[in-house]
């Protein structure tokens, strides 16, 4: 991973998307502070397309993209995009499972949350879970004493024995059944809404993605541009790609490093 300062200035200038994880890469400590509320809305205002693509619910997803300045938001780790309107008043939600069959998949989804929370001591259901519309989230550091690396490739496994994806965040371990991540979500997106093909090797150098952690891997390997706030190296041995370019600081503050450099570079065309 390459230092922040290295990324080019003319790199910078042709980046027209900015995606971004929200936990431990726009947060600190589970806070939202006003740096990184500020980056988003200077990037924005730029004239930038933000879009957070997070592992966080749906009741939290919808408010996102109604109230921060952002363009539209991925959530519940791919499992849906929330497209606001702000002229027409209206929520666009694209999921990418029928109602029905997320309604099958959430029974089997409970049975596992019974598994995990009986076989790996001190998990628990993450506290938003009530929010989730697809998929579920076992906190293992958020709301309850940090688990051991064992601890968490435990609720990883009884998620893949049941044949589910898992995805282990800073806090969660999100698990759900079906092919779809960030990436899929993401794509699916850019491509129906802002008309535009996301992909690590369709040249134009466009899109840029800020991450923290293993389940922002899949937006690693899609994007022009992968970047990790400095605590991504808390994952170095579990990233597979790793990002890249990487902030000097962790959180939101990485998050605005990289949203100044970005911004510096259009400020000053030569």
């Amino acid at each position: 991973m390459r230092p922040l300062a290295e990324f080019p200035a003319a790199a910078a200038r042709r980046v027209r998307f900015v995606l971004c994880d929200i936990d431990d890469t726009l947060t600190d400590n589970g806070r939202l502070s006003a740096l990184a509320y500020t980056a988003l809305e200077q990037l924005h205002g730029a004239g930038l397309k933000v879009i957070p693509v997070t592992g966080r619910p749906g009741g939290w997803c919808d408010l996102i993209a109604r109230q921060w300045p952002v363009d539209a938001v991925v959530g519940e780790n791919g499992a849906f995009y929330f497209y606001y309107d702000p002229v027409q008043r209206h929520m666009q939600r694209r999921y990418w499972f029928d109602v029905q069959t997320r309604r099958r998949q959430r029974g089997a989804l409970n049975a596992l949350a019974e598994r995990i929370i009986r076989e790996v001591p001190g998990a628990a259901v993450a506290a938003d879970q009530h929010y989730r519309e697809s998929d579920l989230a076992i906190d293992y550091r958020e709301d309850v004493a940090p688990l051991n690396r064992h601890a968490v490739d435990r609720i990883v496994q009884i998620f893949c024995q049941a044949g589910a994806t898992a995805k282990v965040s800073s806090i969660h371990v999100n698990g759900w059944f079906g092919d779809n991540d960030k990436s899929t979500m993401s794509k699916t997106l850019l491509r129906e809404v802002f008309d535009h093909e996301l992909g690590a090797t369709s040249g134009d150098g466009a899109t840029l993605f800020v991450g923290d952690s293993p389940n922002d891997c899949p937006m690693f390997a899609s994007v022009a541009h992968a970047f990790g706030v400095a605590n991504i190296r808390d994952f170095t041995d579990r990233l597979d790609p790793a990002p890249q370019w990487v902030a000097n600081s962790r959180g939101g503050q990485g998050f605005a490093e990289i949203a100044n450099h970005l911004l510096a570079a259009r400020r000053h065309v030569p």
